[in-house]
């Protein structure tokens, strides 16, 4: 028995060893050697990379790509929406701006640190998520299985796209269970649903990502079905930053019930010359995703998605109290529920368009809602109010 204990905890700590040099590695994969580190006032170290040994750059890829400050080619309407963005709206700020910003020629990383990695069950899930788009790409939205944990609201659009954009109102919903988020989002979809690729950004309370439940500045995509390769923000190679304002994962200001409202506009358009995927955050370009990371995206988008989304783990039999959007249903209206509006796609012909035949579900709209809105003001164009409690008398 004494042997057995003795080889048991010998083994425990080899093991323990094992995984410590893992997380290490992964660690000194994932936080590249910083020009200038800030303490941001949320806790985060924020590290100012040289944009050329970004992340992005060890994929296999990208190992010889040539790096791209700016879109080759601004459609018009880029050109006129960069010139509202700079007059009508106040830069675009994030806590960490506070206490410092990234030199040019470095872009902002959010570091990740050992108990960011920990909380995961190994390294290869760290930074992944299950599938989570809302419906099947190849048919007309109408019914998701929620027996995964995911359930959304969701407007949806079928056809060829080369762009979205909307404007999404930021909350700080109360999240449940670590494991559990609570989202707003667009989608941009491609291909059938077991390798499907998709491009995604929004805000989002993670604990389980972050550790925290700050709301966050987020992207993803995955290019297999939320297989193998499937990635949030900067944590793998692909997605290539060129904004040193901006720090993908950062923290974000929110609105206030019955108050001031915070939005923020996310604009990502397949450039028509070179066909990566670009994108604007509030008028500031951002980055791109190479267009030799996708199969199904590299020619364009079949449906494009903006909703909300969360985790329902379902604990001891009843409904999360995680909330979307913040909490209250869409009925609410303006300064209490959750809005997307100013909707718009790009064509075929690269314009901007407002789209006319968007589908609007929900999962359990019991738990959380979608209300279409009808409005002529330029302020609001095609939009919608969203969200819910969770668990309430009839959502159980």
């Amino acid at each position: 028995m004494v042997v057995l204990c003795l080889f048991t905890m010998a083994h425990f700590s080899y093991a323990s060893s094992m995984e410590n040099v893992e997380v290490m590695k992964h660690l000194n994969r994932l936080n590249k050697r910083p020009v200038k580190s800030i303490m941001s006032p949320d806790g985060d170290i924020i590290d100012c990379v040289r944009i050329s040994h970004q992340l992005a750059f060890d994929h296999p890829l990208l190992k010889n790509h040539t790096i791209k400050t700016r879109p080759s080619y601004y459609p018009n309407w880029a050109k006129d929406d960069n010139a509202r963005m700079n007059t009508s709206k106040e830069t675009f700020i994030q806590l960490w701006h506070s206490k410092g910003k990234c030199p040019e020629g470095t872009i902002p990383v959010r570091r990740t640190k050992k108990k960011d990695v920990l909380r995961f069950n190994s390294v290869k899930s760290y930074r992944k998520k299950m599938s989570s788009f809302p419906a099947s790409s190849s048919t007309d939205p109408a019914f998701v299985d929620v027996r995964s944990g995911h359930e959304h609201v969701i407007a949806s659009t079928l056809g060829t796209f080369y762009g979205s954009k909307a404007t999404f109102n930021v909350w700080n919903p109360h999240v449940q269970e670590q494991m559990e988020f609570s989202l707003g989002q667009l989608w941009i979809l491609a291909g059938p649903d077991s390798v499907i690729n998709t491009i995604e950004a929004g805000w989002h309370v993670d604990p389980y990502l972050y550790g925290d439940t700050n709301t966050r500045l987020f992207i993803f995509w995955t290019n297999d079905g939320y297989q193998v390769n499937a990635c949030y923000n900067l944590l793998c190679s692909g997605f290539v930053q060129t904004s040193n304002e901006i720090a993908i994962g950062g923290s974000l200001s929110t609105s206030k019930l019955d108050g001031s409202q915070s939005d923020i506009t996310i604009f990502i358009w397949k450039e028509k010359k070179e066909g990566d995927w670009w994108m604007k955050v509030d008028g500031k370009v951002i980055g791109y995703w190479p267009a030799t990371l996708f199969s199904y995206l590299r020619e364009s988008a079949s449906r494009l998605d903006w909703g909300g989304e969360v985790i329902n783990l379902n604990t001891n039999g009843q409904h999360t109290t995680t909330q979307m959007g913040n909490g209250y249903f869409p009925q609410k209206g303006l300064e209490k529920a959750s809005y997307i509006k100013q909707i718009q796609t790009v064509d075929e012909s690269i314009t901007l368009r407002t789209p006319q035949d968007l589908k609007v579900f929900a999962d359990r709209m019991s738990c959380y809602d979608i209300v279409k809105g009808v409005n002529n003001d330029d302020n609001w164009g095609s939009h919608f109010f969203y969200g819910g409690p969770g668990r309430n008398p009839n959502c159980p």
